[in-house]
Order: C-alpha cells, then structure tokens, then sequence
C-alpha cells in the first residue's frame, strides 16, 4: 500500500521554520536559539509522545508528534544555516537507512521471523559502526544523554552482541542479588561513596534484568510513578475525610489506608 503524504504540510513547516529564524523578520527567542539549547526541549518532546501514548490518547499523541516533528525541523534549519545539511538531507538519509537495514522487505533476503530480524538488524549496526571507523569501541556510540535506566539497557544489549552478558534471566536474576549483598555491606560500613556506587551497580543489574524480560524499565518506572500517585491520592482522600491531619496518622495507621487504596486502586 503506498503511503500518503501530504507534501503541502511538509512544505509549509517548513516555510514557517524558516521564517521564525529570518534575520530580519523572525522571532527573537527562535533567532537567539542553538543545537544546545534546543535539545532539552527535543527530549521534552519525546517525553510528552510517550506520556501520550502511555494514556492511549491518541488525540493527543497526534499534538506531540507535531511537537516532536517541529524540533526535528528546528534543527536541521539551524544545520542548514550552518552549511552542513537540510532537513531533506535527514529525511534521505533515513530512507537510505531503512532501507539497508530492510533487505527482507526491500530486497531479495528473507528472515524466519521477528527474532532473526532483530539479531540482522544488530548486525547490520555493528557492521555500519565498523565502517564508519573501525577503531571504535563497542560501547563508543552508545548516547551519553539517555536517561541512565535506558543507557543501562543500550550498554547491556550492545555488549551482548559480542557475547558479552548474562547466559539467561536467572544469571541476571542472581546478579542482582549479588549486588543487593554489596550494597548491605556498604551501607554497613557507611562509606557514601561505595553506597552510591553500588546502588549503581544494582539498577544497572535490574534495568537488564528487564532487557532479559523484555521489559523496558523506563516503561516500569514511569508505571510505579502513576501508580504510587494514584494510590497515594487515595490515601491522601481518606486522610481528608477523617478529618484530622496527617500527624495524627501513625505510620500502622498511614500503612492500613495504604493497603485500603491499593486494594481498591
């Protein structure tokens, strides 16, 4: 099925990007902007599609994803005043990408299913990274501006393409109680230093404990957020229809309307 684009839209973003950034009649805050500045909001963006696709509103999804295209065009505006590329230039060059990485779909190659595609597609990564130079490390390009859980499970899958990880869910199953071990220890021993370093040590085991669950742990994480709020606003509820403050909630008392929210919620 071809897709449909609508090539006018594209074009206007576009024509409204450029404007925003004209020396003499653009919007200051936009003129005043760099690659530095922008990538908060960049991040931001992906963020607020991910919240959006948390909720299943789609409504809203369709907002964030404009959000998140209009920064992707903001940059390439401003690499495209430097003289280093255009928006065109990104949009041809992930054409290409995909197209390389798809020779089962756009070519004569054939894969037995989703796993064997996905150890093709690591394999194709790996030989790009090799080419784009060859001295580099397995783990040189994996971002550094991740969010730490996410970078924890880029780390984890990219040394395991050269056979560097657990063997299964129990070998990392039994690392993260290791690690439980060493960090009791260094709490006992009140060392700051070691304590954070092994609390470290045990969210990288966890975080690819959820990459051998195919879990995402960011995914988790931000689950047990919305979860814990909504319990707690439970709590918070019965708190104020007993009608006496938080003090003279004992923590048996506080740890009962706990149990009472999260039966219920």
């Amino acid at each position: 099925m071809k897709a449909k684009t609508d090539t006018a839209s594209l074009a206007r973003l576009l024509e409204i990007m450029a404007r925003l950034r004209d020396r003499e009649r653009g919007c200051p805050w936009d003129l005043e902007q760099t690659f530095a500045t922008i990538a908060p909001y960049t991040i931001e963006e992906a963020y607020e599609v991910a919240d959006a696709i948390e909720r299943d509103d789609l409504e809203e999804l369709k907002d964030e994803l404009g959000d998140l295209l209009f920064q992707v065009v903001f940059h390439a505006r401003m690499a495209e005043e430097a003289g280093a590329f255009a928006f065109e230039d990104v949009a041809r060059a992930i054409c290409d990408k995909m197209l390389r990485r798809h020779p089962h779909v756009f070519g004569d190659q054939r894969v037995a299913g989703s796993a064997q595609q996905s150890k093709r597609w690591e394999e194709t990564k790996r030989e790009e990274r090799g080419t784009a130079d060859p001295s580099a490390g397995v783990l040189d390009d994996v971002p550094v501006g991740l969010p730490a859980l996410t970078r924890a499970v880029k780390l984890g899958k990219r040394a395991a393409t050269v056979g560097f990880d657990w063997p299964d869910v129990a070998g990392v199953r039994a690392k993260v109680d290791e690690e439980l071990g060493e960090l009791d220890a260094a709490a006992a021993s009140g060392d700051r230093d070691e304590i954070a370093a092994e609390m470290g040590d045990l969210l990288f085991s966890v975080a690819n404990w959820c990459r051998h669950l195919t879990l995402d742990p960011e995914t988790c994480l931000r689950s047990a957020n919305e979860r814990f709020t909504r319990r707690f606003r439970g709590v918070e509820s019965d708190v104020a229809a007993s009608g006496r403050p938080w003090s003279s909630h004992d923590a048996a008392a506080l740890d009962e309307l706990w149990r009472r929210a999260k039966a219920k919620r």
